[in-house]
């Protein structure tokens, strides 16, 4: 109390007194500090029972003041009392020693306000950045301490100011074992060396410099009487001849450099206090922004940022329950790494472990925006050590499992972290991490080349829909993300040589299209058996759409193996018979739905796969290897057996089915067009296309309608029921088949749409 009163009674006269000049007043208040350690005999006195704060405070406003009567960049004579006399070294020493106690909090506050309040580049400075290094170094040996939140602040206005000038980053990348002699020290261990700096570096942050003194006794005959800390400077190679020196040098195994900025903020990333763990996450992020290549460096190699951020992703991964509702792990709510706040009882959604869901997830993404914000070398190896610690170290055997709760659960975590991901670089070691790096064509014998990739897609038709459907919902959130080898990996490189086509050199007498619109060759609907009972009356039945069809003209020739759209989409729309359709009894379930959602699909597509630069049209059959044999893919093998099974499968399994094949006809790729899209491709010998097993399937349900009494009638029930038109009732007899029909029935639409949309989109200049 009377310190206190003492403090109000000392501003009562300094404000009668008349104004003294700034720096007179300037080194007052420093040597009232001073002589506080002089004269003070209590040293255990907390601090605000001192006058510390107050000078210090004035300190500042005297330089903030400074600074405002001068030309931006000129030093006054404050600033240069205390650059010249070092005192942000001594209030380090003080901060260290937090002597009275609190000193260390009033320190930090001191040079966070310093460094954010002054304009002029004070960084530079030798007795700047070296004791802000130093004090960077105190920050964040404890966690929960009372000084966090300072310390936070302090080390994100370094991180800003970084940011306004990269190259002050070099000031921060310490020396380490800067001289290591060969001799000596028989017993040091390269354990010994990676024990780092508490045994074999200084307290200081810097090796090559002594320890100052720990204490205010330490100090009374040096900063405190203002002499000159020289001897410090000239110390600078002093340590080169200490025991460090004695270490063999093939026992150094790390690198010779620290930023220990980066290591105060990944300590207190693990602060117990969200707010401080969000800051230190932002101040990462700031940094592994910066482009300076040796800071770069050093914060791949030197720092334990990629080991931190990977291990604790395993941890929180490995915290999840063993089994989660694929249903809530796909419906939490969007994750974002800064709004990490949850509290279970005020949710009314709550489930068993949403709480480690929640938290895996807001660090995946905490991981994916530090690695989208990174400098590339830095992302690379972020992402680079994510796909080795944690995909493969942590995530694959979860999904190479055999138990069948096990699969569902990790790979609807997949699906959900396929969905997450933003930076290309990450999702290009998850791509790889999923399908792996071959892009050659693939042959039956080495399908399992890829161990992950073959088990993934085997899943697609596992035992078990629920995991045929979660595993098919992740292919298809894959599809869409803008890696372009994806799709190549997938599909693309067993199409490349067309040898699913069978080449027939062009007659001169068969050079032009027939008159049907038939490409020379191409076997005609009609003239297949399983179309004998289409009739001239049963083509499409919405002549607008045919009208809007691009008719055949000389400024489109049909010289690029393209059928005229309205065959190819007559065929798909002619493929279900008319008994076994039932769209056309229920309003608002017509063609022109799709053509919509088609266009607008396309579009997204065509945007993505602009900048990978696919050919326009296919590549010339005098150019293929027609000769070797063809495989679709283990994928389209998989999608195709699965399409074949469309009358016998659940219903909610020919939707992702179907849903996949459609997302795959979109790609905008001539190649896919053709095998996917083209009913009159001339298939090769033993190979089958998307609209060969379609017409298998419809074969099969032309037989098995005539075994069902009334089937048009209950088609048209289930479909009623299926769109919530019919209320549920009696069970109806072949249910699996009538569904079935009904999703063929859909997907031929919309295959069709899809067909006319893009070739209408190739053909308009």
């Amino acid at each position: 109390m009377f310190s206190k009163f003492t403090s109000i009674l000392q501003h009562a006269v300094e404000a009668l007194a008349p104004s003294l000049p700034l720096q007179e007043d300037f080194v007052y208040h420093w040597k009232a500090i001073t002589h506080y350690y002089i004269e003070t005999s209590d040293d255990k006195a907390p601090v605000t029972d001192t006058n510390i704060p107050s000078h210090l405070e004035q300190m500042l406003v005297i330089l903030i003041q400074e600074e405002s009567e001068r030309e931006f960049g000129e030093t006054g004579p404050c600033m240069e009392y205390l650059l010249h006399h070092k005192i942000l070294e001594t209030l380090y020493t003080l901060g260290k020693a937090d002597c009275p106690p609190g000193m260390k909090q009033q320190v930090l506050v001191f040079y966070t306000k310093l460094l954010g309040k002054i304009r002029q580049p004070l960084l530079p400075h030798i007795n700047v950045h070296r004791p802000v290094q130093k004090l960077i170094r105190l920050c964040g040996e404890v966690l929960a301490t009372p000084t966090e939140n300072e310390e936070i602040q302090f080390l994100c206005i370094v991180c800003a100011k970084l940011k306004q000038d990269p190259y002050l980053v070099n000031f921060f990348l310490e020396n380490k074992f800067k001289s290591l002699a060969s001799k000596g020290a028989p017993n040091a261990t390269s354990e010994d060396v990676l024990k780092g700096q508490d045994s074999l570096s200084t307290d200081t942050g810097q090796s090559c410099r002594p320890e100052e003194p720990s204490g205010a006794s330490g100090m009374e005959h040096t900063e405190l009487e203002d002499e000159p800390r020289a001897q410090m400077d000239d110390l600078s190679t002093g340590l080169d001849n200490l025991s460090i020196a004695a270490l063999p040098e093939a026992t150094v195994v790390r690198p010779n450099q620290d930023y220990n900025l980066v290591n105060s903020l990944l300590n207190l990333t693990r602060s117990p206090d969200g707010r401080i763990a969000v800051k230190a996450c932002e101040g990462l992020m700031l940094l592994v922004s910066l482009p300076e290549p040796a800071a770069v460096k050093c914060l791949t190699q030197s720092t334990c940022l990629c080991e931190l951020l990977t291990d604790r992703l395993a941890s929180l991964y490995k915290a999840l329950p063993q089994s989660v509702d694929p249903l809530d792990i796909e419906t939490v709510e969007a994750i974002n790494w800064g709004l990490d706040s949850y509290s279970h009882k005020e949710d009314a959604s709550a489930f068993p472990g949403k709480r480690a869901l929640i938290s895996f997830l807001s660090w995946f993404d905490y991981c994916d925006q530090l690695i989208k914000e990174a400098q590339k070398t830095a992302a690379v190896a972020l992402a680079k050590a994510v796909h080795e610690r944690f995909f493969i170290g942590v995530m694959e055997p979860q999904l190479m499992q055999t138990s069948e709760m096990g699969i569902l659960t990790s790979t609807a975590l997949l699906h959900r972290i396929v969905r997450q991901v933003t930076s290309d670089i990450l999702l290009q070691e998850m791509v790889f991490f999923i399908l792996g790096e071959q892009r050659e064509p693939e042959t039956l014998a080495e399908i399992s080349r890829h161990p992950l990739r073959h088990r993934l897609i085997e899943h697609c038709d596992h035992i078990s829909d629920e995991i045929s459907i979660m595993t098919l919902r992740m292919f298809e959130h894959l599809l869409q993300k803008p890696n372009e080898h994806i799709l190549y990996n997938l599909v693309l490189r067993n199409l490349e040589e067309r040898n699913y086509t069978e080449y027939k050199p062009v007659c001169p007498e068969d050079k032009d299209v027939v008159e049907n619109g038939l490409i020379a060759g191409a076997v005609d609907l009609e003239e297949d058996p399983l179309f004998t009972d289409i009739s001239p009356d049963n083509t499409l039945s919405n002549q607008e759409w045919l009208s809007s069809s691009p008719p055949a003209s000389p400024d489109h020739p049909k010289n690029d193996g393209k059928t005229e759209v309205h065959k190819i989409v007559n065929s798909f729309l002619c493929l279900v018979p008319d008994e076994a359709k039932s769209s056309y009894h229920v309003e608002g379930t017509g063609y022109d739905t799709y053509l919509r959602d088609a266009h607008r699909q396309f579009r997204d597509y065509c945007a993505v796969c602009l900048r990978w630069e696919w050919p326009g049209s296919p590549k010339a059959l005098e150019k293929c290897n027609l000769e070797a044999a063809f495989f679709e893919g283990h994928f389209l093998k998989v999608l195709f057996d699965r399409m074949g099974r469309i009358l016998d499968q659940p219903y909610d399994v020919n939707l992702q089915v179907t849903s996949v094949l459609s997302r795959l006809s979109l790609f905008p790729h001539p190649h896919i067009h053709e095998y996917l899209l083209d009913p009159y491709v001339n298939l090769a010998s033993g190979c089958r296309s998307l609209f060969s097993v379609i017409v298998r399937v419809v074969g099969d349900l032309m037989v098995r309608i005539q075994r069902i009494q009334d089937f048009t009638p209950k088609l048209l029930l289930v479909r009623k029921r299926l769109l919530g038109l019919e209320p549920e009732g009696p069970i109806i007899e072949h249910i699996t088949l009538l569904e079935g029909v009904i999703v063929l029935e859909e997907f031929c639409k919309e295959l069709a749409a899809i067909a006319f949309v893009k070739y209408h989109a190739a053909s308009t200049p």
